[in-house]
């Protein structure tokens, strides 16, 4: 017989697993991973989620790649950030050839996040790199490149336009079974 397990998901007060201390400026979320992630001989991204003071709620390595990239989609830098209610995440990778500069994939990442973050209410405070020792490292935020053009939403649903609907033609459906399809606006 099949059976389904039921799961739930749950909020639990516990103390912070990584620090006690709030992640202000991307020096202190250098102190705390950027040592270890400076080590590692491969690029690994991982993400901080921050309550609403700062204090980090756990830490969520999402991706351990080549020696000169590693993938992340996301929906799985989100995911840890969802699950531990989360009011704001920082995204910190390395890279081991000591070079900071951003790549054209990590710019693009930022980008997206940033947007995809306004939209599920969860900021991006950062996106830091560090590499060769756990003093360099580049920020996004220090070089003030977290900015971009907020969305802004319609507020009175009569104006919102909708896309038309999309009809087959004549030509792929049978005459008979052809059934208009109108889309009134008000």
């Amino acid at each position: 017989m099949n059976k389904l397990e039921v799961v739930s998901i749950r909020l639990v007060k516990e103390a912070p697993i990584l620090s006690d201390k709030p992640i202000g400026n991307p020096i202190a979320a250098v102190e705390l991973l950027g040592k270890h992630l400076c080590e590692m001989d491969r690029e690994v991204m991982c993400v901080i989620n921050l309550k609403a003071n700062g204090i980090p709620v756990n830490c969520n390595f999402v991706s351990m790649g080549a020696v000169d990239q590693t993938l992340a989609h996301p929906r799985e830098l989100f995911k840890s950030a969802i699950l531990a209610n989360a009011s704001s995440m920082l995204i910190l990778h390395n890279h081991p050839s000591g070079k900071l500069n951003p790549s054209k994939e990590d710019c693009m990442l930022t980008d997206r996040m940033l947007k995809l973050s306004e939209l599920m209410g969860i900021p991006l405070v950062d996106h830091i790199i560090v590499g060769g020792n756990n003093e360099s490292y580049f920020s996004f935020k220090e070089k003030d490149m977290l900015s971009f053009e907020h969305n802004k939403y319609l507020v009175d649903y009569r104006n919102i336009d909708f896309p038309q609907m999309a009809v087959a033609d004549d030509s792929t459906v049978a005459e008979d079974t052809t059934v208009p399809i109108r889309h009134r606006r008000r």
